[in-house]
């Protein structure tokens, strides 16, 4: 079992930055994938970016450029750099990680960017 928890969210002008953080616990040794969804309200969920073991990294075209995934392993917590960023971010920001069998998911954190 693995638990995530997100944290960094908040508001914050177009322009402006945000670090989101995804701390894992439990099996953390099992996961291959983490990374983070977004689901904007009255809008399909969107893969916004994903950090894999192999190691590899990939981002929606929406964010790239602008977006940074990091991941730390001593402190078994994926970061979300996000710059420049626009109105049109504006989501709740899910944290996932997946292991061989199964996915698991943070509660969200809110991103809002204001106009």
């Amino acid at each position: 079992q693995v638990h995530l928890v997100e944290s960094g969210g908040g508001l914050v002008q177009a322009g402006g930055s945000l670090r989101l953080s995804c701390a894992a616990s439990g099996r953390i040794a099992t996961i291959n994938a983490m990374g983070w969804y977004r689901q904007a309200p009255g809008k399909q969920r969107e893969l916004v970016a994903v950090f894999t073991t192999l190691p590899s990294t990939n981002y929606a075209d929406s964010v790239k450029g602008r977006f940074t995934i990091s991941r730390d392993n001593a402190e078994n917590t994926v970061h979300l750099q996000m710059n420049s960023l626009k109105p049109e971010d504006t989501a709740v920001y899910y944290c996932f990680a997946n292991t061989a069998g199964s996915s698991y998911w943070g509660q969200g954190t809110q991103v809002t960017v204001s106009s």
